[in-house]
């Protein structure tokens, strides 16, 4: 008689860059013998993969620890990631956790517990993040539609509010020819896009001598992948040969994630960015130039150390002038061990709250703007599995969800529609041609 498998379930917090390194670890389980289950089932062991970008990541984190010990006390329970990176003391004294590894150590994940699957005191491998050197290769493969692809890990930048160097170490990457098997890998599984996830995406090329418009010209060769999206990059990296390039590409696809994190140049200053908004505006000017009708999400932080009401309403107008397709809106969150928490003049939680209300009422007008300037135009639409009722969802190549009345056999494909209108959820309505 067989012996049954021992099974593994694998939660993620945080960013696409988490997303496929837990896929990657979860292939190493699967390889080993462990069958993959969902989280919401019982398991044997439980690997949750941390972020720590704000003290509310910290906090669904320990949430997530607790949920899980709770639900299957005998279970062994592995935290991996970056809040196991920053703060491995804290999370080894939850009762009924077994295993604590940083952002290194995570990717070995299956031979400590292979070592040592037993309940006991919390063993700790964080490594130190100055000795994080090796480039871990991963991307998703649970998505029949799209492929988060890590190409870049770590940053160089340290910025006055994020930890984000400290928990992944400095910016690294793998070379060309090696991303370039992989995306090879995910096409042979079917899926048509592919989206480029880092933590500085634009920094790629510094450990390996290559750059990222290298990078993204031998990627558009490879065939079976249809689409690709560039996840996040820096403004400062937007070079005019990437514009261009993107401009006349057939499968880069004309959407932009830019992080502004403030529109105020004394700001800017403050939090150590390595730019002025004037370099920012100048970039999606260039952007529209070359590329009508792109999407630019934009990351904007409030509540900045120093943000007066009028720094505020000067970053909103300047905001409002570059008339981005979309908003992500974060409040200003106190890290551990970064220059910007010893910083004066603390913004008031009630300006944060009034700010951040003022930032998403305009982001809502924006993304409804942008959404409505398209109806009437024909576009390309990959659609997903996900069904709610009787429709089904995808996104255009400019990033417009799109909903249509659902037919198995589109499930996965690239089909031409009509944008004829807006839904009451707020996506488009289009037309199968």
């Amino acid at each position: 008689m067989d012996t049954p498998k021992r099974k593994v379930a694998f939660y993620t917090l945080g960013c696409k860059l988490n997303f496929s390194e837990t896929s990657t670890i979860a292939r190493q389980f699967e390889t080993l013998g462990f069958e993959r289950v969902s989280p919401d089932s019982a398991a044997d062991i439980y690997v949750i993969n941390t972020c720590s970008v704000t003290d509310h990541a910290d906090k669904k984190c320990r949430q997530a620890i607790h949920k899980f010990i709770n639900k299957s006390p005998n279970a062994f329970i592995a935290v991996v990631g970056c809040y196991a990176q920053l703060k491995p003391d804290e999370i080894s004294k939850i009762e009924g956790v077994d295993l604590v590894l940083g952002s290194s150590e995570k990717f070995n994940v299956p031979i400590y517990i292979e070592s040592d699957l037993k309940k006991a005191k919390a063993k700790i491998y964080s490594c130190d993040v100055e000795v994080i050197h090796d480039f871990f290769p991963a991307y998703s493969s649970n998505d029949r539609t799209r492929s988060f692809l890590k190409v870049q890990d770590g940053c160089d930048y340290h910025c006055s509010y994020c930890t984000i160097p400290l928990a992944r170490g400095h910016s690294r990457n793998m070379q060309i020819a090696r991303i370039i098997e992989q995306a090879k890998e995910i096409a042979s599984k079917g899926v048509k896009e592919i989206i480029l996830t880092g933590v500085n995406t634009g920094d790629f090329g510094k450990s390996t001598g290559e750059s990222f418009f290298d990078l993204i010209k031998e990627l558009e060769k490879v065939e079976g992948i249809s689409r690709y999206r560039i996840s996040s990059i820096e403004p400062n990296l937007i070079t005019d040969e990437i514009i261009e390039f993107c401009s006349k590409s057939e499968k880069f696809l004309p959407h932009f994630h830019i992080p502004l994190q403030s529109g105020s140049n004394r700001i800017l200053g403050l939090m150590r960015r390595r730019y002025k908004r004037e370099l920012f505006a100048e970039r999606i000017s260039e952007i529209r130039k070359h590329i009508p009708n792109c999407f630019v999400g934009v990351d904007v932080i409030v509540g900045f150390p120093g943000e007066t009401e009028n720094d505020f309403q000067d970053a909103y107008e300047f905001i409002k002038q570059q008339q981005p397709s979309f908003l992500h809106i974060f409040p200003y969150s106190e890290r551990p061990n970064t220059p910007a928490i010893e910083f004066e003049g603390k913004v008031k939680p009630s300006d944060v709250k009034h700010r951040l209300q003022q930032l998403s009422k305009l982001s809502d007008e924006l993304h409804r703007k942008f959404y409505l300037n398209c109806i009437g135009q024909t576009e390309d639409v990959l659609f997903e599995s996900t069904r709610k009722g009787n429709l089904m969802f995808g996104f255009t190549k400019n990033y417009i969800k799109a909903e249509a009345s659902f037919d198995k056999l589109l499930v996965g494909k690239i089909v031409k529609v009509k944008i004829v209108g807006i839904s009451e959820d707020g996506n488009a309505l289009v037309e199968i041609i």
